[in-house]
């Protein structure tokens, strides 16, 4: 259940623990806030609601920034159930939030809208306007206003801190085995299949084209990919992430080849993990030889997924 943290929440909902944070990739130190809210949930019998707030506050503040995004709003909430979440609750981050004190916030949504009896955060978060509320802060209002706070230290992987940032450098280096460990799931990017030049299909290898939109980019080049169909099917396949420097004009997209698959898909929405990274994007001065070189990215393609 996907609910607007602009109002109030139904009444099963309210009195109960919130873990509070932006979320974005849901990675090890995500899901251990999850976790910790869950236990809380449990163990006192309340509804268990996950907060995240949309858009990206950086997204906000920074509109030219270049695209960071590692999770649409439909992935976090099916991650977030499958983490056991009774609903997602969605702050939009607007002028009106983002003027808020970390008093107000804490008042005007999580007590008046959500009706909060627990709050489980990272122990790095902030909040309110110029990023003036902090857990000590937060623990202080909440011993005011009748809620408790736990914090979740952060969690190390390799010696090193799980983050987002992090997750985001081992994608644009081309690692997203690396970027799995953290996320403890491949990277995955969702969207509606579009029509493309259909300049695959000439050549035998018709592809499932999907814009990347707001999502990080990724180390442009070929990858061995999963696609989850929207009936529940996964499908594996090779594709190109990038520009497709072969054809003129250039244009950003991820074109997706799908292994013994003949279906139509045109305007239905698909996601594709990205699992192994197998070269760098390159011209070929015929198709002859684009043809020849994606035969041999085809065969990698199956050898890798199948010892994944």
């Amino acid at each position: 259940m996907r609910l607007d943290g602009g109002a109030d929440v139904p009444a099963a909902l309210r009195a109960g623990i919130v873990a509070l944070g932006n979320f974005d990739g849901f990675h090890r130190g995500h899901q251990a806030v999850v976790a910790r809210a869950r236990s809380r949930a449990a163990s006192e019998h309340r509804p268990l609601i996950v907060a995240t707030f949309d858009p990206h506050p950086v997204r906000y503040f920074k509109p030219d920034a270049a695209p960071f995004r590692l999770t649409t709003l439909d992935q976090r909430a099916r991650l977030f159930a499958a983490a056991g979440a009774d609903a997602m609750v969605v702050f939009g981050f607007d002028a009106a939030l983002a003027s808020l004190s970390a008093e107000d916030f804490v008042v005007e949504r999580l007590v008046a809208r959500l009706g909060v009896a627990g709050v489980v955060t990272g122990d790095d978060f902030t909040f309110g306007r110029g990023r003036s509320g902090d857990v000590g802060v937060l623990r202080a209002l909440g011993a005011q206003h009748g809620f408790s706070v736990d914090t979740v230290s952060p969690v190390a992987e390799g010696g090193d801190v799980v983050s987002s940032s992090r997750i985001r450098a081992l994608l644009t280096r081309g690692d997203p085995r690396g970027a799995a460990a953290l996320l403890t799931r491949p990277f995955a990017i969702e969207g509606v299949v579009q029509h493309g030049d259909k300049l695959g299909r000439t050549i035998g290898y018709p592809t499932a084209n999907v814009a990347l939109g707001n999502y990080l980019r990724p180390a442009y080049g070929i990858y061995a990919v999963r696609a989850r169909l929207d009936d529940g099917r996964v499908v594996d396949g090779a594709a190109n992430l990038g520009i497709r420097p072969s054809f003129d004009p250039p244009k950003e997209l991820l074109e997706a080849y799908l292994f013994d698959f003949a279906e139509d898909l045109y305007g239905r929405t698909i996601e594709i993990a990205l699992i192994d990274y197998l070269r760098a994007e390159a011209k070929f001065d015929s198709l002859d030889a684009l043809t020849a070189q994606m035969d041999a990215d085809c065969g990698a393609a199956r050898a890798v997924l199948a010892r994944s």
